[in-house]
């Protein structure tokens, strides 16, 4: 067995950046951008009032001062000539400061009679100017890479930026296998269950930006699992969860083995999903996970996931994690790093009392995944550890 780190060497070697591509800025949001953009002008474009009020200069803002209103300025609309002493131009929120106009008296403080304002008592000292660039200058820039927030793409729109380079969606395949498997919705067997790990596998890849797609369960021998391999040509990275280990009915190693599959490794120091395998497979990467539910699980966040990143241009780097205080005390862990379902509390996290890795409902519930490392010694209440949220 490797350790969890040298699993991830390992994993990283497989993959590598997929394409850049450029996609309508309506169709960015969600993806990785990958390569920096800079903004094609400055924001606003011009100085602009931040208030409605009038336009009026500032040296000659007093209190009680009166002025004559020589005109309108509305956004999309500026006022055409300068502003002089005494006079003041009506402007709205949004809209080019007039040249001459230094200072924007809020229509609050102001009282109007025809075309003449007066100036309250108390005005204060703000000018309610946005000035010229104050938001971002032409040619400042996004970083890449970077996921596309809803508030980056109002940014992109700003910056007038139409299309986006971002990295194509990594195509993943993901293959269950086993006898014992019916999808939901069908009607199981006696001896059946329902394939819960494609559907959960998938949604973790599509949340972190890969397109992932579910192929027919593979039966446990080796015509299906070889028609299942041939279904998922294309893909950037294939996934199996189950027959991954050594039983006489766990067949994928084999098979993939005979497809070509160059095995890099073989067995994880880790608990949950000691039989992990992962080679290459012609152009594709391919992992093979174990078949309980939540140890599949596990190995997407501990394994998958980072693989993706790299695909996506994020670097090879573990899942980050967090550390919290143990809400109660641990004792000595065995020979594998156990990744245990937890939950979050101001107390600190606290390992579920039920951590067998066939119980999908103790992983729903989990806020968190403790890492304890390897023959790690009794833990006191308070002591912090490591975790990766979930």
């Amino acid at each position: 067995m490797i350790t969890v780190d040298a699993a991830l060497s390992h994993l990283f070697a497989l993959v590598e950046p997929v394409a850049i591509e450029e996609v309508p800025l309506a169709e960015a949001s969600g993806r990785i951008l990958a390569r920096e953009v800079t903004a094609r002008r400055d924001q606003p474009p011009f100085a602009a009032s931040a208030m409605d009020g009038y336009a009026i200069r500032a040296d000659e803002a007093t209190p009680g001062a009166r002025f004559t209103v020589i005109g309108e300025a509305a956004a999309g609309h500026g006022f055409g000539r300068p502003v002089n002493a005494g006079e003041a131009v009506r402007i709205f929120t949004g809209a080019p400061l007039p040249e001459g106009a230094t200072r924007v008296i809020i229509q609050e403080d102001v009282t109007r009679g025809g075309d003449t304002i007066t100036l309250g008592t108390d005005i204060g000292t703000k000018d309610h100017i946005r000035p010229a660039g104050c938001d971002f200058r032409e040619g400042q820039s996004i970083a890449a890479p970077r996921l596309l927030r809803p508030a980056d793409i109002a940014l992109l729109a700003s910056m007038n930026i139409a299309d986006v380079p971002v990295r194509r969606k990594p195509q993943i395949a993901l293959m269950s296998t086993g006898d014992e498997l019916v999808m939901p919705g069908e009607a199981p067997g006696p001896d059946q269950i329902i394939a819960s790990n494609t559907f959960g596998l998938k949604a973790l890849l599509d949340s972190l930006g890969a397109e992932a797609r579910i192929l027919p369960i593979a039966r446990d021998t080796v015509s299906s699992l070889t028609a299942g391999f041939t279904l998922a040509h294309g893909a950037d990275l294939i996934v199996t969860i189950g027959g991954a280990s050594v039983g006489d009915h766990d067949l994928v190693g084999q098979v993939a083995g005979d497809l070509g599959m160059d095995r890099a490794f073989y067995k994880v120091a880790m608990r949950p999903g000691k039989p992990l395998m992962a080679g290459r497979m012609g152009d594709a990467a391919m992992v093979g996970l174990p078949g309980n539910p939540v140890s599949a699980m596990v190995c997407g966040h501990v394994f998958l996931a980072p693989m993706l990143r790299v695909m996506l241009g994020f670097g090879a780097c573990p899942t980050p994690r967090k550390t919290a205080p143990l809400a109660c005390p641990l004792p000595r862990n065995g020979p594998r790093e156990h990744y245990m379902r937890a939950a979050l509390s101001a107390d600190g996290i606290r390992p579920e009392d039920k951590q067998d890795s066939s119980l999908l409902r103790i992983l729903a519930n989990a806020e968190a995944l403790m890492v304890r490392p390897a023959s790690d010694p009794a833990r006191s209440a308070g002591e912090m550890v490591e975790y990766l949220p979930l």
